[in-house]
């Protein structure tokens, strides 16, 4: 049985996908932080990000992209390409994409109006007169919309000094500007949505535990290699990572049950020669 768009707006939240959307940051002239932003935003509310992609600003790249994360993740961010030039596409890809409709969203035109900033250079520009720069302006306001569904749902405006609302489509992507500011203050303003979604409502999200050790990693694999077979029922997750240059590597303990991540420290510590940290660097000197 298909899962329709008010399945997906509802669903509890276990895994998330990022969609970045750019010829800038593709080309290098930008480097993509959102991600990075979004990564530590889904860590905190124990949400596992399972992907995050870069793509050019091409209609037929974003319709693939965005029917598939859909399909394959409860909760998907994109970002980028919602400007009031001819290269920002994603809505209309978007929409396109779900058979959608463009439709004006009165609510953000008129909070457009109010909250954003005169221009310099445009001294006589004119809200109520048809013009090119109205016309560029009136591009971010007109928004993928399924009438069909709760008009509320699709359009969330989480602040009340930003008049860039989330749109929601298909019931779990949710379309973000590129501007890390804009992104990150959208983001987290989307909190109190997303909370009563989540495996823990409460938002008490994942746990890591770093262990500090001297011993190279070819030398603690098959231990770790055991440890993470035996605690992967209890969702836990075993990391190594070198440090290049450095004296020390890390071993990380990743998962939601904290208690028991706490009593797994002391083996690791005797198995790894290690010594549990706050931060990679801490026990350098020693």
């Amino acid at each position: 049985m298909a899962t329709t768009s008010q399945d997906k707006s509802t669903r509890t939240i276990h895994s998330a996908a990022c969609l970045i959307i750019g010829d800038e940051v593709l080309g290098g002239k930008t480097v993509d932080t959102n991600s990075a932003y979004l990564a530590k935003w889904c860590f905190s509310l124990g949400i596992s990000l399972k992907r995050v992609e870069v793509i050019e600003d091409d209609e037929s790249e974003i319709m693939e992209a965005v029917r598939r994360m859909s399909d394959r993740y409860d909760f998907v961010v994109t970002s980028g390409g919602i400007g009031p030039t001819h290269d920002d596409i994603t809505y209309q890809s978007i929409a396109k994409a779900f058979d959608l409709p463009l439709k004006l969203h009165d609510e953000a035109f008129q909070k457009m109006k109010v909250l954003s900033r005169p221009d310099t250079l445009t001294p006589n520009f004119d809200w109520e007169t048809d013009s090119p720069a109205l016309q560029a302006k009136l591009r971010m306001v007109r928004l993928p919309t399924d009438e069909s569904r709760d008009l509320k749902s699709q359009f969330l405006f989480v602040s009340d000094n930003l008049w860039v609302p989330i749109s929601v489509v298909n019931g779990n992507i949710h379309i973000l500007p590129g501007v890390p500011s804009l992104f990150q203050a959208l983001l987290d303003g989307m909190k109190p949505f997303i909370l009563p979604r989540l495996v823990d409502p409460e938002g008490k999200g994942t746990c890591r535990i770093l262990i500090s050790t001297p011993m190279p990693e070819s030398a603690v694999a098959a231990y770790l290699t055991e440890l993470a077979a035996r605690v992967e029922a209890k969702g836990v997750k075993v990391g190594s990572y070198p440090r290049w240059g450095k004296k020390r590597n890390t071993v990380t303990l990743v998962g939601r049950d904290q208690a028991f991540l706490e009593s797994l420290v002391a083996e690791v510590e005797e198995n790894v020669q290690g010594r549990r940290v706050s931060q990679e660097d801490e026990a350098d000197d020693l």
